[in-house]
């Protein structure tokens, strides 16, 4: 069992980290004050074939492997935790789409996805079904030419901003068995949307409701087969799951290594804050927690990857725990800062306040708690 990075995917993951640094950290504080992502920085991280991570090179993708992809997102966030995951969001659309959608629909969509000439966005969540997923609302009627759209998607990264909204709707039956999934495109008649909303974290991605009042999508639009579109959707959120854990675990990284510079120039008591042993023992504590995290994600990306059996429990545990493990982490590296923590300037507040919706987005963790204890019941005996 070898847990050495192949010598490929340490490239990959210097090179995201690399690009991070020149074109991501200098301008986020100044993103999250304008609360958007300049979209000419899209089609630069595409360059590096980072638009369609997952997506088959024979549609412009990169064919890396979930493992791959994690460490291009935890190499990311290390610069800017809201623009690492909206990039995630947009290769789950992409991964769902390569994996699920006819040759035709591949054509048509993902070219311009992987050169991010479009951005996508990923529409499941209603303001009266979140954890409760399959209960959604948003109805897709059929008509001569399509579908007619009537409903509202809720909390949407890129609503109002994305090209493309790869969205959840019920064309059947209640529960899971009665939805589809298809894409909207911006400008599409009867689509709107909410007011950005005001956030916590995750300032520099415009957030807003999407709404659809007999909005027209063309039967064309429709990926794979209706009547799947759940487990299509659970099916992207094993990989959208991983994605923002491994976002997590680079930001509460990037939060201790500023730390451990910190604690080497602050001086308290004649001394640098380092030297004392109560808080070399928080070093120590923080540096496990993120060292066990990484194994975990990757052991479930590769899973993943390797079509396990307990692929989609693993990629739950690993979303939990990884995700509370970095919070945590942050969250002491802020209180290690004292008062300066609380400034802006130093740049671990913003760390704090990015990673606290990764322990809810992609199903909160409660769910993944669910997920878990179910299928432990289920295997017993």
């Amino acid at each position: 069992m070898n847990f050495e990075l192949t010598d490929e995917q340490v490239m990959i993951f210097d090179m995201a980290k690399a690009f991070g640094e020149e074109h991501i950290a200098p301008f986020a504080m100044e993103w999250e004050a304008a609360g958007t992502i300049p979209k000419d920085l899209w089609p630069k991280i595409a360059e590096l074939g980072f638009g369609g991570l997952y997506v088959s090179e024979e549609y412009g993708g990169s064919g890396l492997s979930r493992l791959d992809a994690t460490l291009v997102f935890e190499a990311l966030a290390m610069s800017c935790p809201a623009v690492g995951s909206f990039l995630s969001i947009h290769n789950m659309c992409g991964g769902m789409i390569d994996k699920f959608g006819s040759d035709e629909t591949k054509a048509k969509w993902l070219p311009d996805l992987c050169s991010m000439e479009k951005v996508f966005s990923y529409c499941l969540t209603e303001p009266g079904s979140g954890s409760d997923a399959a209960a959604l609302r948003t109805r897709a009627e059929r008509t001569n030419e399509g579908y007619s759209l009537t409903g509202t998607k809720a909390f949407i990264s890129g609503g109002s901003y994305s090209d493309a909204y790869v969205t959840m709707v019920r064309t059947g039956e209640d529960g899971p068995k009665g939805i589809s999934t298809v894409v909207v495109e911006d400008g599409a008649e009867g689509l709107s949307f909410g007011a950005l909303e005001k956030k916590m974290g995750w300032l520099a991605q415009p957030t807003a409701q999407v709404q659809f009042d007999d909005c027209k999508v063309p039967a064309g639009n429709l990926i794979g087969e209706e009547g799947k579109g759940f487990v299509y959707a659970m099916a992207g959120l094993d990989g959208g799951r991983l994605n923002i854990a491994a976002s997590a675990l680079g930001g509460a990284q990037k939060a201790l290594d500023l730390t451990l510079a910190y604690m080497g120039e602050r001086k308290a008591f004649g001394r640098t804050i380092d030297s004392f042993q109560a808080l070399q023992f928080k070093l120590a504590e923080m540096e496990v927690k993120l060292q066990s995290a990484r194994t975990f994600l990757r052991q479930a990306a590769w899973k993943l990857d390797n079509k396990a059996h307990d692929a989609t429990k693993f990629c739950a545990m690993a979303k939990m725990y990884v995700t509370d493990a970095s919070f945590d982490v942050a969250n002491t590296c802020l209180q290690l800062h004292g008062g300066y923590g609380y400034l802006a300037d130093y740049g671990i507040e913003k760390i704090v306040r990015d990673l606290r919706v990764h322990q809810i987005l992609e199903g909160t963790n409660e769910i993944m708690r669910l997920i878990v204890s179910r299928q432990i019941l289920a295997e017993r005996g």
